[in-house]
């Protein structure tokens, strides 16, 4: 999705739920208001990214969609120096295709030569969704939740979404590296 479509989506008025849309004293949430935990299982707060953007991109090791593990991998060693950094989130939720362990889930990416930080396994949609992700269809609309796996969202650097890409859309196309340069540039 371009920049320029999120935005309008975002200023499209959305009724953001309670809870969800507001932190303490009433200011609007960002992506960093939340935590998760590593896959090792230490803390993995989103506000530790402030000042970077984040593509944050739910997991699968047993899909059609997993070789973009190594686009992933290549635009985080790309621009990683200039403050990206990716975030994947293994997930279970489309097809069953994760279903392994946090130590099975290393080794397989292991075999992809995966370097950037994983969350735990998560859930990514429906009411059980990790935070961050009912923040996303807070944000722009149940539509816009995850349909499968290796759905994209970029958040800038100061918290705001910026981009969101369906499965379709590899890490490593014009639409992406275009938006992660334009989210560095700010």
């Amino acid at each position: 999705m371009k920049r320029r479509n999120v935005l309008g989506l975002l200023a499209g008025g959305l009724l953001l739920p309670a809870g969800i849309a507001r932190a303490a004293g009433g200011r609007k949430m960002s992506a960093h208001d939340f935590d998760f935990v590593s896959i090792d299982g230490e803390p993995l707060p989103m506000k530790g990214f402030r000042g970077k953007a984040v593509l944050v991109v739910n997991t699968a090791s047993f899909c059609g969609f997993t070789p973009q593990y190594e686009g992933l991998e290549a635009l985080w060693r790309a621009y990683r120096g200039r403050g990206l950094v990716v975030l994947g989130v293994p997930s279970n939720d489309f097809g069953a295709q994760e279903p392994g362990t946090a130590a099975e889930i290393k080794t397989f990416c292991a075999g992809y030569d995966v370097s950037f930080p994983l969350s735990r396994k998560e859930q990514v949609i429906g009411g059980a969704a990790h935070p961050f992700y009912r923040w996303i269809a807070a944000e722009l609309g149940e539509g816009a939740a995850p349909r499968w796996n290796f759905h994209k969202y970029l958040v800038g650097p100061d918290g705001a979404l910026v981009g969101a890409w369906p499965s379709a859309v590899t890490p490593m196309s014009k639409d992406v590296t275009a938006a992660v340069e334009g989210a560095l540039a700010r």
